[in-house]
Parts: C-alpha cells; structure tokens; sequence
C-alpha cells in the first residue's frame, strides 16, 4: 500500500510537470490500484482452497511490489531524477516496442481512449 501511495504521488506529481493531469485518466488509474486488492483478495482465497500455504499470495504480492516499484522508477525517471545506469538500461529495453510490457500497452490504451 506505501509503494501504491508513492507511485500515485510520483504520477501525480510527473503528470503536473508535463501539465497533463487529467481527472479521467486519474480516475482510471485508480481504478486499477482498487482492482490489485481484489486480484490480491482472490490469490489469498485460492491459496487457502488449495493449501499452499501463502505461496500463490506471496507471488502475487511480489508482482505488485515490482511493478509499483517500476512505475515509481519510471516516473522519477520522466521527471528527470537521476537513476542508475542499469536501472536506466532496463527501462529503455521495456520501453522499446518488441518488448512492451502488458502495463505500458494498459497505459497507452487508456491514454488513447481518454484522449478521445
């Protein structure tokens, strides 16, 4: 939940300086924050109808950590904090368009629907 807090506070504030804060794509985003708790809420309910004893829970909660520790790094990183040289590497390479991650494409989906 604190990286969930810091990633909305670093979206906010990347999205003040490039003056594009928009109440609908805010809404959307939020949106899904909500939806990772559910995701979360049905991985403990599995984990507990097969007994794996907090296995499946702690993968998806791993998930979520990675990914919201990405978001906050990306969005340091298009706001011009300065990141480590690998970090920077690994960014450019999910960025590239042969290997675009499942978020950005969410991202880019929802940006060109709110657009409209």
């Amino acid at each position: 939940m604190i990286l969930m807090g810091l990633d909305i506070l670093t979206g906010v504030a990347k999205a003040l300086k490039n003056k594009n804060l928009w109440s609908h794509a805010s809404f959307f985003g939020y949106a899904r924050k909500l939806l990772i708790f559910c995701i979360v809420i049905l991985a403990n309910m599995i984990d507990q109808i097969i007994g794996t004893n907090g296995g499946i829970v702690m993968v998806t909660l791993f998930f979520y950590i990675a990914n919201e520790g990405l978001s906050i790094v990306e969005n340091c990183a298009e706001m011009g904090v300065l990141i480590p040289k690998q970090i920077a590497e690994k960014l450019a390479i999910i960025g590239n368009d042969e290997h675009k991650s499942i978020m950005h494409e969410l991202k880019e989906e929802m940006s060109d629907t709110t657009k409209k």
